[in-house]
């Protein structure tokens, strides 16, 4: 079976994929940007590996051999779902793989932007560590003490929850419906911006929460709080961010997704020294592409024998 891994693995990943021959498959990769080898190896691919690239109409109508998309993460906003339909070409994705991950990540930001890190780091490798000015002493904060708002209670929010809680942060969610079997408080969307020291958005972009976090919801905000984004830049109204940001409203935000991705290097909120910044890898960890490599191969497994595929979306 061929197989098209649609992003550029390292050298590790590398060397897995070409053993994955004992399992008949034939795995050729590109990265996302060379289209130019997209489209020549796409018309033969029988499976593709999908990760974050949008995959249109018009690359799936290139596809002519193609059964599988097997999303390497959660999301799906990025295939057209609808055309992948008409083909009868089967979309899965592979819930819980990155979990960890983008657990850890998210836990990174928050303290990276409680204790200033960034600015702390290129302070020292100039030479002005040790010689700041001392009212920036009020701006270094703990976890512990905190009312940390989870937006939505899936995988990741699960997994993280009970590490901020025994970090001592009161944990606070919000969800389609509240949970009896949580020990964490329920909150409507507006009340949790409003009593959280944290806000953490862990929800999918769809066409009801594009922008979720909007103008008037950051105003909900607590004055100095923090926003932290590992999900989807399409979430937030990145304009809107900024100035909450710049007029000092939010204390800080961590960012592993934005709203265009590559995020322009002139884009203001780089500027920002309140704002920590990941390139859309909350995702990647060696753990996580062990994880998923397990999932995509059971799947082209599956495909070939007939059998019901696993995490199938369409």
């Amino acid at each position: 079976m061929k197989v098209l891994l649609h992003y550029a693995p390292g050298p590790a990943w590398q060397r897995e994929l070409a053993s994955l021959d004992r399992h008949d498959l034939q795995v050729d990769w590109c990265g996302e940007t060379d289209d130019a080898r997209f489209y020549n190896l796409l018309p033969d691919a029988q499976v593709l590996w999908h990760l974050l690239r949008p995959l249109s109409a018009d690359d799936i109508a290139h596809a002519a051999n193609l059964r599988l998309i097997q999303k390497i993460g959660v999301g799906v906003n990025t295939i057209d779902l609808e055309a992948a339909k008409a083909r009868d070409i089967r979309v899965c994705n592979m819930p819980g793989t990155n979990s960890r991950a983008v657990a850890e990540m998210t836990l990174l930001l928050m303290l990276a932007c409680l204790r200033r890190l960034p600015f702390l780091d290129r302070a020292t490798r100039e030479g002005r560590g040790w010689k700041l000015d001392p009212s920036l002493q009020d701006s270094y904060r703990e976890l512990a003490g905190k009312t940390v708002g989870l937006v939505g209670f899936g995988a990741v929010a699960q997994m993280l929850a009970p590490i901020l809680r025994s970090m001592d942060a009161l944990v606070v969610y919000t969800d389609l419906k509240p949970s009896a079997d949580l020990p964490h408080a329920f909150r409507e969307l507006p009340q949790l911006l409003r009593e959280s020291d944290i806000v953490s958005l862990h929800v999918p972009l769809t066409s009801t929460t594009g922008n979720l976090i909007n103008r008037e919801r950051l105003a909900m905000m607590r004055p100095g709080a923090i926003l932290i984004n590992t999900a989807r830049g399409g979430l937030v109204e990145q304009a809107s961010l900024l100035d909450a940001l710049k007029s000092g409203h939010l204390g800080a935000a961590g960012l592993d997704v934005f709203a265009a991705e590559p995020i322009p290097t002139d884009e203001d909120l780089l500027q920002l020294e309140n704002v920590v910044v990941a390139p859309h890898l909350a995702w990647l960890t060696t753990g996580t592409l062990d994880r998923s490599l397990k999932v995509a191969v059971e799947n082209c497994r599956r495909l070939q024998a007939g059998e019901p595929l696993l995490h199938r979306v369409v």
